[in-house]
């Protein structure tokens, strides 16, 4: 079996499943498995390697394969650990099965198809020159929260002291040139791509029996009004900034749970709210405008809105073209080789915008479409993750040019 496909069969087959904030716990939740597999691979092929302690069962993982000449410059490849839920799934999701050139399996397309080519790449830039040192980045928490990119951006600031942080700032070492953010990207560049703001609204009301609810007050048509009018102001995003590449500002809600027994007058709902920025926009205003639309549906209701357990501004057009031309131009030119190389704008969010902002050029690129990612059969052609790792190893070996 080729490297990259072994690689990536045993990645799919150790699940990552994010909880995506749910009380849930279990051998299939959290990224133990894969930190664990990928300790045990750079300690077998003699790559330097630390964990960097992130939540209670969850690390970051660093590895640095040094450059051959003098003086070189630092490239961040980052991959996330791990998935979003199996719920659902029309396949064994952690059982990998090749067929027709495709790779099944939950993540096998996001993202651990681009963590594999990564892999294979270190593994067959190990025996030849290398014009740039490769810190290779497992990130986790991605889906939920970007907790995983946001403590390896802490390791650039000289004041983070943070426990655990030490041997993975040792190996990480100053800001990169370049970051490269695996992502299903089918070969392409993102160059740009959306931000979000999440947070959890509570809304409260006051519990008694049904048979008299005149005594009690009905948190769930209290989160009703505040439903349409989240709604209304949906609408009204999709017609903001329309033109924009990334796609025009969305608004999402995602859960709505309340009730405890249809006898029972609820005193509570917990709404989460999704609103996707398009880069420029403030996560911040963006929030209030919520905020303030739901309290002008509600005046007379308690509600309660959470701190935002996700925030990104979005990656910008050109924080890796422009500030790293050169770096970029050898990713898209062995991009380009293999079919791919485009510059494009994505609806999505990534770790790519963390580093960005924490002063660090990055780009968005993996083998693999978007458009498989998080489905019921998930996939991804084991040919381009093939050609990914090809990519990845041109631009480190000084092919990447034209």
């Amino acid at each position: 079996m080729s490297d990259h496909v072994a690689a990536l069969a045993d990645l799919v087959r150790r699940p990552s499943v994010n909880p995506m904030g749910r009380d849930l716990s279990g051998p299939d939740y959290l990224e133990g498995r894969v930190t664990e597999w990928l300790v045990q691979r750079f300690t077998a092929a003699g790559i330097p390697w630390a964990r960097q302690p992130v939540a209670p069962g969850r690390d970051n993982v660093v590895a640095r394969l040094e450059a051959t000449v003098p003086a070189a410059p630092v490239l961040l490849w980052d991959a996330h650990q791990d998935t979003v839920p199996a719920d659902g799934m029309t396949i064994e999701p952690f059982v990998p099965m090749v067929r027709d050139g495709r790779l099944y399996g939950r993540g096998a397309c996001d993202v651990k198809g681009g963590m594999a080519a990564m892999l294979a790449a270190l593994d067959r830039l190990r025996g030849g020159s290398r014009d740039a040192t490769v810190v290779f980045t497992a990130t986790v928490n991605e889906e939920f929260g970007f907790s995983g990119a946001k403590a390896l951006a802490r390791l650039w600031e000289d004041a983070s002291d943070e426990p655990g942080d030490a041997a993975a700032r040792r190996l990480v070492g100053g800001r990169p040139a370049l970051a490269i953010v695996a992502e299903p990207t089918g070969l392409d560049l993102v160059t740009q791509h959306k931000g979000a703001v999440r947070w959890r609204v509570r809304v409260h009301g006051r519990a008694c029996h049904s048979a008299h609810p005149e005594r009690g007050e009905n948190a769930i048509y209290h989160a009703g009004r505040a439903i349409l009018a989240v709604e209304a102001l949906a609408a009204e995003l999709s017609a903001r900034h329309a033109d924009h590449p990334c796609g025009p500002p969305t608004l999402n809600l995602g859960t709505v749970r309340g009730g405890t027994g249809v006898n029972l007058v609820p005193d509570r709902v917990v709404l989460e709210i999704d609103r996707r920025l398009v880069p420029g926009e403030s996560p911040a205003a963006a929030r209030d405008e919520v905020v303030a639309r739901i309290l002008a549906a509600c005046p007379a209701a308690r509600i309660e809105h959470e701190p935002p357990f996700l925030e990104s501004a979005g990656l910008p057009d050109g924080t890796g073209v422009q500030t790293a031309a050169s770096w970029t131009a050898r990713l898209e030119a062995a991009a380009r080789r293999r079919g791919g190389g485009r510059r494009v704008a994505a609806r999505y969010g990534t770790n790519a915008s963390i580093f960005a902002a924490a002063g660090v050029p990055a780009v968005v690129f993996g083998p693999g479409s978007i458009e498989q990612a998080h489905t019921a059969d998930e996939w991804i052609d084991v040919a381009q993750v093939d050609a990914a790792a090809g990519v990845l190893c041109d631009i480190v070996a000084g092919r990447g040019e034209d």
